[in-house]
């Protein structure tokens, strides 16, 4: 079993330079006003998106964002921040996939459905109507 303390690793952040901060700032005003979808979904929902071959689970962050598990070779080949950052393709999807590499990227809702329906995981709802229950 994966101890949770390690957990935190995977969400360990590089250091920035002043070009991404002065970007980081203007994106701070956009991420203050509140996003559409945060009358949808409420933070820390697990959401899916059906894929053709498998379902696409993501954490609902707020202000229209998404965690998500997704497989990447770049981040083992490179270490250009902006190009890591860039949309996966389908090459980089399939190398980190064979390559047994992924990373946790936090991107918009819509990039994360990549147009598809978005579904809130059912079992938040059942944890939600028996809040107040013991759980044996």
């Amino acid at each position: 079993m994966f101890p949770l303390t390690l957990l935190g690793l995977l969400f360990i952040t590089a250091r920035t330079d002043d070009k991404t901060k002065k970007g980081k700032n203007q994106a701070a005003t956009k991420e203050d006003a509140p996003s559409k979808y945060d009358s949808m979904f409420q933070r820390g929902d697990l959401l899916e998106v059906p894929r053709t071959l498998f379902t696409h689970f993501g954490i609902y962050l707020g202000g229209g964002r998404v965690a998500h598990l997704i497989p990447d070779i770049l981040p083992v080949l490179s270490d250009d921040e902006e190009a890591i950052r860039e949309m996966v393709t389908n090459n980089r999807l399939i190398l980190g996939v064979i390559a047994k590499c992924a990373s946790v990227r936090v991107d918009t809702v819509q990039d994360f459905a990549y147009g598809s329906e978005i579904i809130v995981n059912p079992m938040d709802k059942v944890q939600s109507t028996h809040q107040n229950e013991p759980l044996c």
